[in-house]
């Protein structure tokens, strides 16, 4: 089993982008699950969400504690809430932001993973460029796709337009094409020296 933990804040998809997610890996052929924990429901306030992927049926029905993969969406929660609680050492990161790993002060996080398990994107700069807003959940899971290999971005297209009609499907689907697009092996951290370099 493949778990999640979406951070981000009120307003901002938190809770859409793990149900896209988990809509993207059961089109994928997975079994999948997605849920959202609340604090304060106000706009702007830090919003938790989640997302299950399996091959087996997932009975499991507890918060994520021990995530496989954390998805960042406001980078700004990064130094106030512990959002990397429970990661696991073989993890993936992956933060909504346009500054460096180092300018954003996760190098020790980023240090002790396995190589290629940090990515930094624009999804906000992305989703503005193609939805004309900056709501960064669709990108940051086109990026997801590229990182992880947990869902295709096929996958994600099809979830988009399910969740979404006009264009507001379309833009998401372009931001997800081209956050996509933008992983690289130079985008993501793959050693020490890499690290203090990466950005999208």
């Amino acid at each position: 089993m493949f778990e999640v933990r979406v951070h981000g804040r009120g307003g901002q998809g938190v809770v859409t982008t793990a149900a896209l997610l988990s809509i993207a890996g059961f089109r994928d052929g997975r079994q999948a699950q997605a849920f959202p924990s609340f604090g304060s429901e106000r706009t702007g306030a830090p919003v938790v969400a989640f997302c299950r992927l399996a091959d087996d049926p997932i009975r499991s029905r507890e918060l994520v504690f021990a995530p496989d993969a954390l998805i960042v969406q406001d980078a700004t929660l990064l130094h106030h809430v512990d959002v990397f609680a429970g990661l696991r050492p073989d993890g993936y990161v992956l933060v909504n932001s346009s500054r460096s790993v180092a300018q954003l002060g996760i190098g020790r996080i980023a240090d002790r993973l396995a190589a290629g398990r940090v990515l930094i994107v624009p999804a906000s700069r992305i989703a503005t460029e193609h939805l004309g807003r900056a709501l960064p959940g669709a990108a940051l899971l086109g990026a997801f796709a590229a990182l992880t290999g947990q869902v295709t971005l096929g996958s994600v297209i099809v979830a988009v337009h399910e969740q979404f009609i006009g264009p507001v499907a379309a833009g998401n689907a372009a931001a997800a094409r081209a956050a996509f697009d933008a992983v690289t092996p130079e985008t993501v951290t793959t050693d020490p020296g890499a690290r203090s370099r990466t950005s999208c």
